[in-house]
């Protein structure tokens, strides 16, 4: 069994679209431990009481957006070293600069395309 097989992931997106698709792609990948959530709020719940080892996560979203999110995980130290990796749209320079500043591990902008995806992860996490 490999190890992304073991690997928990995170996707967070109030998309449901855009949790599919990262979900799809993540498993052609070869991840089969894979949860979801809607918001950001949701997201460090979770992170709080079942951690995931990694954690894809768009920027805007309602409630907490992905930028909170980080920062919530950055300020936790049980979960402040898990990889984050930020789906961004085009025009998010500066936000990415401050989330790099924040402890950002990488960024995906949208839309991706598996080998941008696995090119990525590969960057966070070491070869798949």
């Amino acid at each position: 069994m490999s190890a992304v097989q073991n690997m928990k992931v995170l996707i967070v997106d109030d998309t449901s679209t855009s949790r599919m698709l990262v979900r799809d792609s993540l498993q052609e990948l070869g991840f089969r431990n894979i949860m979801h959530a809607s918001d950001g709020e949701q997201a460090l719940k979770m992170m709080m009481t079942e951690p995931a080892h990694l954690v894809i996560s768009d920027f805007h979203m309602p409630k907490m957006d992905g930028l909170g999110l980080l920062q919530q995980i950055r300020a936790h130290r049980p979960i402040t070293n898990v990889p984050f990796i930020m789906l961004t749209g085009r025009g998010d320079k500066a936000l990415l600069e401050k989330a790099v500043k924040c402890g950002l591990n990488n960024y995906i902008p949208k839309p991706f395309t598996l080998p941008m995806l696995r090119k990525t992860l590969e960057a966070v996490i070491g070869k798949l």
